[in-house]
């Protein structure tokens, strides 16, 4: 079956703008948002809450079980901070936003983050290691890094992104 609208994966280091850019870009293009964290709280698709990092830790295989319909549709955003369990063939673009570390530091901060998962996080985006399982995990020529530091560059990229879908053509 071939998707007549794209799916679109958005990724990223917690803080760096996945749900406001997703749910924004959603909005612009008529494409549906699935926020995965939410997903995986209001459906139980998870093994537990790991104290340590206070977040549920995520059933990668019940996520894929539940989204699997859904993605062969077509018509997407997904919005989560890892990327290298979802089948390649459900993507057309992988968007990672990247923050700089004072910014992201502030909005975490913001968030009320422990000192642990805070360093945590900080340590992800200063070795890109989001960008590089995206990198790993996807075609290189669907992999596109965009800055999300302030609400111009968030603006920015939604112009990109929208004009993205806009011009998206199914591949044969």
């Amino acid at each position: 079956m071939v998707r007549k609208r794209p799916n679109v994966l958005v990724t990223g280091t917690p803080g760096t703008g996945k749900t406001t850019t997703s749910s924004t870009l959603a909005e612009a293009t008529q494409l549906r948002h699935i926020n995965v964290g939410d997903l995986v709280k209001a459906k139980n698709l998870h093994d537990g809450w790991d104290d340590e990092l206070d977040c549920y830790i995520i059933n990668e295989d019940l996520v894929c079980d539940e989204l699997e319909d859904t993605m062969e549709e077509g018509g997407n955003i997904v919005d989560y901070h890892g990327c290298d369990f979802f089948p390649e063939r459900w993507f057309d673009l992988v968007v990672v936003l990247q923050t700089d570390n004072t910014v992201l530091y502030d909005r975490l901060t913001r968030r009320g983050y422990s000192e642990s998962k805070l360093s945590n996080n900080i340590e992800c985006e200063i070795f890109q290691t989001l960008l590089e399982e995206a990198k790993e995990s996807y075609a290189q020529d669907i992999v596109l890094p965009l800055k999300s530091d302030s609400i111009q560059d968030i603006s920015t990229n939604l112009s990109t992104l929208t004009e993205w879908i806009r011009r998206w053509q199914p591949s044969t």
